[in-house]
């Protein structure tokens, strides 16, 4: 079940992003951005959805733009990995896009290489990459 995030989810937001994102820090050379979010206000403004099944398995942070659907984070528990957990998130995501009609753009580190190959199977295109807040970024969007 996906479900708009709570305050009480917050702990288990961030906990949940420290063990998805943690290896990338030996990589990138500095934690990734989604570490140190501020997710007590993405929560408020209602950003942020959860994925459980009888317990917390992941969650995803995407916003509205005039002229797309941001999908800035989506993290899965490590023990829940492989179960389609971020696919079901990032289909929420996409048809919440759909409705209302936009196209869904989002960015990796250019050192998250199994997200460069992920999202082009997904059916995301490649749109740039570029350099922001000290990280390499890879920028992908996709069509309603």
């Amino acid at each position: 079940m996906i479900r708009p995030a709570r305050n009480a989810d917050e702990a288990a937001i961030r906990d949940c992003a420290r063990q998805a994102y943690g290896g990338y820090v030996p990589l990138i050379g500095r934690e990734p951005a989604p570490m140190s979010a501020d997710y007590a206000a993405q929560i408020a403004a209602g950003e942020v959805f959860v994925a459980e099944d009888g317990g917390f398995l992941g969650f995803i942070v995407y916003r509205m733009a005039p002229d797309h659907l941001l999908l800035e984070n989506v993290a899965v528990l490590p023990r829940a990995s492989g179960r389609g957990i971020g696919k079901a998130l990032i289909a929420a995501c996409e048809d919440a896009a759909r409705t209302a009609g936009l196209p869904v753009r989002l960015y990796t580190n250019a050192k998250m290489t199994a997200n460069l190959s992920l999202y082009p199977r997904l059916g995301y295109t490649e749109t740039g990459r570029v350099s922001e807040d000290g990280f390499d970024r890879v920028y992908f969007e996709k069509q309603p």
